[in-house]
């Protein structure tokens, strides 16, 4: 789920030969459960630690029960430097058997030979997986992980300021009431704070522009079957549409520094420069949370909704999340599957769900887009998009270019030039990388 991947210099050549290393058990498998006296070795992010550690116990506690003589060494990675970690430890002889990666990471891993093939079967409501973190596991038809949560993007506002500046108990339900809204909102705070901005979106922010393009039918690249490659086509008109909007928006509402991204975009609003986010549900805790620059003041006072976008239409969110895979040189890929079964059955998912944690499938998902606290963020993922499924699209210069292409636009290059620029410059990146 993070925003940027750490990329590898030679990770493809390091990682080549690592399908062929891996092992179902070998003879291990064969034994008794309460004859199995290996050692499971388990990364997960640090979410799992703070957010639901009682999970992680309880999946060990019933993992033990049938594997009493199995250690499980479960190790917490921060997201900053999780994937370097992980090219490190595939390159040598001290790595993991199951790991969590956010679901931007796994193409990279998947093409690598680094993830064993999975049998969806073994794993409880397969049937019924999201949709978009499926996707994100799935390559040629077979699969390579399991989803874990998922995430989407949603309207983080400022409720006592939207009440004071535009006289409104919640944000509206239309993109044209939401900006005139706004307007109001600037009006009162920004007479007294030049640096307010009603509505924060940073000009790199490539994820919300993705989601205008998304929003007039654009995308940033799509398949060709006559010549069976991946085309880039935000130059496309739909496309220029979407990033015209994106632009529009940013100049007019953000009276901040409109070339940063959204890395502190939860601070801004901590700070009161801002009274709307677009962000993912969980900075909502963020911006209250004083152990980590949030604002413990406006507790109460911050809540989510569906961010409205253009045409009479809720915006489409960019589908966030992670997933869990077993690495291919696992000598005990058996236990590591077994493992991820329990962490992701119905009985977990349940325990996700009720800390507003999106679960991995639609069959838990619907109650919660009834529940005020999730249905925002419950309600945006059926529909949201994702980056091409496409083997080139595993690097981190691709980010870049999006940003760089905003960036463009913003100091003054036409629409039309910036994205025919960046549409070559991702052309010759995938071709490159496929």
């Amino acid at each position: 789920m993070k925003r940027k991947l750490v990329a590898a210099v030679g990770a493809v050549a390091m990682m080549a030969s690592v399908a062929a290393c891996g092992s179902d058990g070998g003879s291990e498998s064969a034994k008794s459960p309460k004859d199995r006296k290996e050692t499971l070795t388990v990364w997960l992010m640090v979410d799992a630690q703070s957010t639901w550690p009682e999970l992680v116990k309880d999946v060990n506690a019933q993992f033990n029960k049938k594997y009493p003589g199995v250690k499980v060494d479960v190790q917490y990675q921060q997201w900053a430097d999780k994937a370097k970690k992980l090219d490190t430890a595939l390159g040598g002889d001290k790595f993991p058997d199951v790991v969590e990666l956010g679901n931007t990471e796994t193409m990279q891993y998947i093409l690598n030979g680094a993830l064993a093939e999975i049998d969806p079967k073994k794993y409880q409501n397969s049937d019924t997986w999201i949709q978009g973190l499926k996707d994100t596991c799935s390559f040629e038809g077979k699969q390579f992980c399991v989803p874990y949560y998922a995430g989407a993007r949603v309207a983080i506002y400022n409720t006592e300021m939207l009440k004071k500046g535009a006289g409104v108990d919640k944000l509206p339900e239309t993109e044209d009431e939401l900006l005139a809204a706004m307007d109001k909102v600037s009006a009162e705070y920004g007479k007294k704070d030049k640096r307010f901005s009603s509505l924060y979106l940073p000009g790199r922010y490539w994820y919300a522009a993705m989601s205008y393009v998304a929003a007039y039918d654009g995308k940033i690249a799509e398949y060709d079957e006559g010549s069976k490659e991946w085309k880039a086509s935000l130059s496309s008109p739909e496309a220029q549409k979407g990033i015209q909007h994106f632009i529009d928006l940013v100049k007019k509402y953000n009276k901040a520094d409109q070339t940063k991204d959204e890395q502190d975009h939860a601070n801004v609003m901590a700070n009161e420069k801002a009274a709307l986010l677009y962000g993912n549900g969980w900075e909502s805790g963020s911006v209250i949370d004083g152990k980590n620059n949030g604002n413990p003041k406006l507790e109460g006072k911050i809540v989510t909704a569906g961010m409205p976008g253009p045409n009479g239409k809720a915006l489409p969110s960019f589908i966030g999340g992670s997933d869990l895979a077993v690495t291919s040189k696992s000598k005990v890929a058996d236990l590591g599957e077994e493992w991820i079964s329990l962490f992701t059955s119905e009985k977990s998912m349940e325990v996700l769900a009720a800390k507003n944690i999106l679960p991995n499938n639609t069959k838990q998902l619907e109650p919660l887009k009834a529940k005020p606290e999730t249905a925002p963020i419950a309600n945006a993922v059926p529909d949201a998009w994702f980056t091409p499924i496409a083997p080139g699209w595993t690097s981190i210069e691709k980010e870049e270019v999006l940003e760089n292409m905003l960036l463009a636009i913003l100091k003054g290059d036409s629409v039309e030039a910036a994205t025919k620029a960046a549409d070559a410059k991702i052309n010759e990146l995938i071709n490159q990388e496929s």
